[in-house]
């Protein structure tokens, strides 16, 4: 599809703040995905492309992550390959079943998390004693947040970030840099699915993936030098406007 150069800078900006909110607390799809359904973008087309130019987000953070020793890439490779597994099979699952019932409660489920940050000021401040051990985060937690992302997708940053917190005792701006990382590895995952069934515009996606990773290096860098301060408030307040936006596409603000 064609458009002109405003669009393709409005889309490119769009993204940009996308990657740096998503870098810090997740959420980054409420801005993207209404701007390509927007611009016209098939719905179908704007999923693929959307996870395309998320990728460009999540990488970009996750390589700051790596760099500045925030997350320790071979400590954590069964995670990395589980979520890949994970997401891989949800992206298969979900084209045999219907999400309405799991739309319908996912609302609910981020909306406890915001609940969560929000009543428990000193969760994450400093590493707490973890629960379980990393092969049994592996083949649960991060097998099946990433096996969620491949299905349906929303607010997948906040449940990787409260699992780090509660199962492996991480301090918040530490759950969130490990978070990012298998949040990447699930996006890549479902990316594959999403080319092979050619519903990603590569135009739109490759200058939105720009914008993503610069705004992904910037919200890494929030994240290391501001800590808790800022990643605390964020992922409150994207886990409220996350459940607001959903209760809106599901009709049930208008109901209540």
């Amino acid at each position: 599809m064609e458009l002109g150069r405003d669009v393709f800078a409005i889309l490119f900006s769009v993204a940009m703040i996308a990657g740096f909110i998503d870098a810090i607390a997740g959420g980054g799809g409420l801005l993207t995905i209404p701007a390509l359904l927007a611009v016209g973008v098939p719905p179908a087309m704007a999923l693929g492309t959307n996870k395309l130019q998320a990728c460009g987000g999540s990488f970009s953070a996750s390589i700051y992550f790596v760099r500045k020793k925030a997350v320790d890439v071979k400590q954590i490779f069964l995670l990395i390959l589980l979520t890949f597994i994970g997401a891989a099979c949800g992206t298969i699952f979900v084209q045999t079943i219907d999400v309405n019932a799991l739309q319908a409660l996912l609302p609910f489920l981020v909306l406890i998390i915001g609940i969560y940050f929000l009543f428990s000021p000193s969760i994450g401040d400093e590493d707490r004693k973890q629960r379980i051990s990393l092969p049994l985060f592996a083949f649960t937690a991060a097998a099946g947040v990433g096996f969620y992302d491949g299905m349906f997708g929303p607010a997948t940053g906040s449940f990787f970030t409260l699992a780090f917190i509660l199962l492996l005792g991480f301090n918040l701006p530490k759950a969130v840099a490990h978070a990012k990382v298998l949040n990447f590895t699930s996006n890549f995952a479902s990316l594959i699915f999403f080319i092979l069934g050619g519903a990603v515009l590569w135009k739109i996606g490759l200058i939105m993936m720009v914008g993503q990773f610069i705004g992904g290096t910037l919200g890494a860098r929030m994240v290391v030098t501001k800590g808790k301060k800022l990643v605390r408030p964020m992922l409150v307040t994207m886990s409220f406007i996350m459940v607001a936006k959903m209760l809106y596409d599901q009709g049930l603000l208008n109901f209540l």
